[in-house]
């Protein structure tokens, strides 16, 4: 991701990256950095990726109790949703705009957050409890954002609603999200 070079506290950047899948790669630095160049690379990986998305996990690997990650999505990236089973998970804006709907168990939108970066009059960070359906509607051509969650890595602590796609449908999926972001304006508009 970019080639070696030092930032001006002196630390290196990521140069030495392995991927665990397409979207996701891990560096095996010691201190794990990132600037302009590495949120190029991973929106340049994102792009090329069928599901718009990439992520740099900055912790060592899948089994580490402590999970952070730059992750990169572009705006047509379906974020399906879905709650956490014993992790509770942060996510800070880097760049861009989002709505990160909140939703009742049956599908119905319990809340709408505007998330932007610092200095924008809208919210930069949540916290999320475990056991809270959200999805991200992203407003953005990018969003990179800084999220925080408990390891390890398990897919059973995630789960995901019957009420929304899976992702495998396109045209299902634009619908759906459709729907939703009109539902989610609605709802900003009643406050």
């Amino acid at each position: 991701m970019g080639s070696s070079s030092s930032n001006e506290a002196g630390l290196r950047r990521p140069t030495s990256l392995r991927a665990q899948n397409p979207e996701v790669y891990y560096s095996d630095d010691a201190i794990v950095t990132a600037d302009d160049a590495t949120i190029a690379e991973l929106k340049r990986i994102a792009a090329g990726n069928p599901r718009l998305r990439s992520r740099l996990c900055t912790h060592p690997d899948p089994a580490s109790s402590l999970h952070e990650m730059l992750i990169v999505h572009h705006r047509e990236a379906y974020v399906r949703p879905h709650k956490h089973f014993g992790k509770p998970e942060s996510f800070h804006v880097i760049e861009g705009t989002a709505q990160v709907v909140i939703f009742e168990d049956d599908g119905r939108i319990r809340d709408v957050l505007e998330m932007a970066p610092y200095g924008q009059g809208k919210r930069c960070y949540y916290r999320m409890p475990e056991k809270v359906f959200h999805s991200i509607l992203i407003t953005s051509e990018w969003l990179v954002f800084h999220e925080t969650t408990a390891g390890p890595f398990d897919p059973s602590r995630t789960a995901f609603p019957d009420w929304a796609p899976d992702g495998g449908d396109a045209a299902e999926v634009h619908d759906y999200v459709t729907r939703i972001g009109a539902l989610a304006v609605e709802h900003l508009a009643r406050r």
